[in-house]
């Protein structure tokens, strides 16, 4: 019994600490989880935002449409861009595809649910059902052009402040909507109006205590800043 207790302690005493094992692995993964949790996550989203809005996007459209297509122009989050685009191509599509901007996301397809909408001359729309060819000429504003450099819209912070999601999928379109709302002078302050007035955003996660308590203070920061 005690050669096995020794030779047991043997094994261990003698064991390479560099050798891999499941409870090493676990742990390092622990500590780098750990890490990345404690960085400032709101400075990650400004940054993620600016450099999505900052990438490169396809070259313009300088030379004359092929055949069944058109040549419009659109100013997105202050950039002019001259596209050549299908007479059926959606709003929605033409920034995800062509210019990279996938903030704007792809939720139902039928204008039901709201994670596509953005702003067309501060207008919020729903871009799944909105054609391209129908904003030539237009100024289209999506979620990655609200942050200022690193400094976030107030809704935006609004959001993160009040945990106003949970599986983020339909923040942008929220976010935007709130937007357009507070800037709205036809729709009430009361917590009534702006659940109406949300109420094509759709959250299947149901944070929509959190997110009325979000846009509700982003509107008290931005008319005091006013």
């Amino acid at each position: 019994m005690s050669d096995h207790q020794n030779n047991g302690d043997s094994r261990v005493e003698t064991f390479d600490a560099r050798s891999p094992s499941r409870r090493r692995f676990l742990k390092s993964m622990g500590a780098s989880g750990l890490a990345a949790a404690t960085a400032p996550a709101w400075a990650q989203i400004a940054q993620a935002s600016q450099q999505q809005q900052n990438a490169p996007v396809e070259p313009q459209d300088d030379g004359a449409p092929a055949e069944g297509e058109q040549q419009i122009q659109l100013t997105v989050n202050g950039v002019e861009h001259t596209l050549n685009v299908k007479p059926n191509a959606v709003l929605l599509d033409v920034l995800r595809d062509r210019l990279m901007l996938t903030g704007t996301k792809k939720g139902c397809d039928q204008g039901q649910c709201g994670a596509c909408t953005l702003l067309v001359n501060d207008t919020a729309i729903n871009s799944c059902l909105s054609l391209a060819v129908s904003h030539d000429g237009d100024s289209v504003t999506t979620i990655e052009g609200l942050s200022n450099g690193d400094e976030l819209h107030p809704v935006q912070a609004a959001f993160w402040e009040h945990d106003a999601y949970q599986c983020g999928y339909c923040t942008s379109g929220q976010i935007m909507s709130a937007v357009a709302i507070l800037n709205d002078d036809n729709i009430g302050s009361d917590d009534a109006s702006v659940r109406e007035a949300m109420s094509g955003n759709i959250c299947r996660c149901g944070a929509y205590k959190n997110i009325l308590a979000a846009v509700q203070d982003a509107r008290g920061k931005m008319e005091g800043a006013s």
